[in-house]
């Protein structure tokens, strides 16, 4: 323990983002020019400043205060001088501690300057703990102001988040735009692309640390970016949550997405995740970096994760595979001894169930991969020759076609006219009662089934505008590979969402096996669709 004379007189300032708004008032110059004037005229020896700028009041995580606080419980400070009582914080409980706990048990002296408070005057502290219950709720009105701001923003579309997701930058000349940051969105091009490939997160990870790509927080700094993470000891060591966050990020096409998180209370510094559905999305709102169907081709295959066999084979149809008869994945069996021609699929159902429940399904890997390239080589030139009749023979009408089909509407508002003036007659007379009530009925029952036949023939149009996308989307993928000699995971999983294995049929004195092939937008093709083209 020090003695009396051997202690120091503790100088707090803090400032926060919100304090600077109130002018130079509360600027740490200014804090200090007081302090250390009052110091001076009072005569308390050993001086020492503790700074922190830059710290919200309602956080006491700050590490001039830390420092205050362990020399504190080691007896080496006399006095403490604020300029008021909101420097020391705006939580009235944690204050509250210090002020009227822990200083008089470690023998500190308290001074709040400009609020007239110092603790060797027991009748100025009497008026303490109601400073610090005015001072939280300054705290507490900030927030909601600040609550109501953003809000505001974020539901008029403008960004949220401090800094624009790695791949992204600010605009020089309009903050609030985000554009391109070319060197990083070539990285999350490669992810996204791996992902198609097969790769999972961890893999993709190895991949880039194999490849020397830097993290985003090394690229962060390198481009004078703030960031909140401590650089890695190894610049290209990625993790994969890194990875799995970057591919489910919708702002990788061009959306903005708000409220996402939020904090329960002004108090509390912990980020909470709101559900899906309180999100609010923007589209477009910036130039995209991935298009719409290869991230959704990958929020599919990441539902279906697939996960290598303990001899560390994977096969590209995991996941994609299925019985035709149950529905179930057909479980991909390797061994270390196998022969690539000896691998094969059978169904889960079939393994884990028996036989009795649902056949083997059995089929080899390099059988089923044949099967799908050649059908998707049939399907790909029969498409790519014969466009308009693939889009006639798939179903796809024209809007303006289908709204002609809405005379329904029409006749409801004659009916309508009808129905007053039919009720006009009868006021006045000129219809009877047992009339009226059969043409009400009669009004009343054909608008019911007009209304019925409209609502399906809206929900129609939205099917047919969907389904002509579509098809548009589909004779676009069509156009990639009409080379396609080869066929890779990320071929396969651009192209096709689902291939279903039906049991062999044996009944011809040979071993015949039907594939089915549900292409992606499109669904499955039957042979009699495409021969027709």
């Amino acid at each position: 323990m020090l003695r009396q004379s051997g202690k120091i007189t503790a100088l707090y300032c803090r400032l926060s983002r919100d304090d600077e708004l109130t002018g130079d008032s509360n600027s740490i110059v200014n804090q200090k020019a007081i302090l250390s004037k009052y110091a001076k005229e009072n005569h308390f020896s050993n001086p020492l400043f503790f700074v922190d700028d830059g710290y919200s009041g309602t956080n006491f995580n700050r590490p001039s205060w830390s420092e205050l606080l362990e020399r504190i419980e080691n007896g080496e400070v006399a006095t403490l001088i604020v300029k008021d009582m909101s420097r020391l914080g705006r939580d009235y409980l944690k204050v509250g501690f210090y002020t009227e706990v822990l200083f008089v048990e470690k023998g500190v002296r308290f001074i709040a300057i400009n609020n007239g408070i110092d603790s060797a005057n027991q009748q100025d502290s009497d008026f303490t703990p109601f400073l610090n219950i005015i001072n939280e709720w300054y705290a507490k009105d900030t927030s909601k102001k600040i609550r109501a701001v953003m809000k505001s923003k974020g539901e008029a579309g403008e960004p949220l988040c401090t800094n624009p997701p790695y791949g992204y930058m600010k605009d020089p000349d309009n903050k609030k735009r985000w554009i391109v940051d070319g060197e990083a969105a070539e990285v999350v091009k490669r992810i996204f692309a791996l992902c198609l490939e097969g790769y999972g997160p961890s893999q993709i990870a190895r991949i880039l640390k194999g490849d020397k790509v830097i993290t985003p927080t090394i690229h962060f700094q390198q481009t004078g970016r703030a960031t909140r993470n401590a650089p890695p000891d190894n610049p290209y060591r990625w993790k994969s949550e890194t990875i799995s966050d970057i591919l489910e990020r919708q702002e990788y096409q061009g959306h903005t997405v708000n409220f996402k998180t939020y904090k329960q209370s002004y108090k509390s510094k912990k980020t909470c995740y709101n559900p899906e559905e309180k999100w609010l999305v923007f589209e477009n709102t910036h130039e995209a970096i991935i298009d719409a169907d290869t991230w959704q081709r990958v929020q599919e295959l990441r539902k279906n994760k697939r996960r290598p066999t303990r001899t560390g084979k994977t096969n590209m149809f995991s996941s994609i595979a299925r019985c035709a008869d149950c529905g179930e994945k057909l479980y991909y069996c390797t061994s270390r001894n196998f022969e690539a021609r000896q691998d094969h699929f059978v169904c889960s159902t079939s393994r884990l169930k028996g036989k009795e429940v649902c056949t083997t399904h059995f089929i080899r890997a390099v059988v089923l991969e044949q099967g799908v390239l050649a059908h998707m080589r049939m399907t790909i030139a029969c498409v790519a020759n014969h466009e308009e009749q693939f889009r006639k023979a798939m179903g796809a009408k024209q809007k303006a076609e289908a709204k002609r089909e809405l005379a329904a509407e029409r006749r409801i508002e004659e009916l309508d006219r009808l129905f007053k003036r039919i009720y006009e007659d009868n006021a006045n007379g000129k219809l009877s009662d047992s009339r009226f009530q059969m043409l009400s009925d009669d009004y009343e029952q054909e608008q019911k089934e007009l209304r019925e036949k409209l609502l399906r023939l809206n929900e129609e149009i939205n099917q047919q505008e969907e389904q002509a996308e579509n098809i548009d989307r589909f004779i676009g993928k069509v156009r990639k590979y009409l080379d396609l000699d080869e066929l890779t995971p990320a071929i396969l999983n651009d192209m096709v969402k689902t291939v279903y294995v039906h049991a062999p049929d044996k009944s011809k004195g040979y071993r015949e096996q039907q594939i089915d092939i549900s292409y992606d937008l499109v669904g499955i093709l039957p042979a009699s669709l495409l021969n027709s083209l």
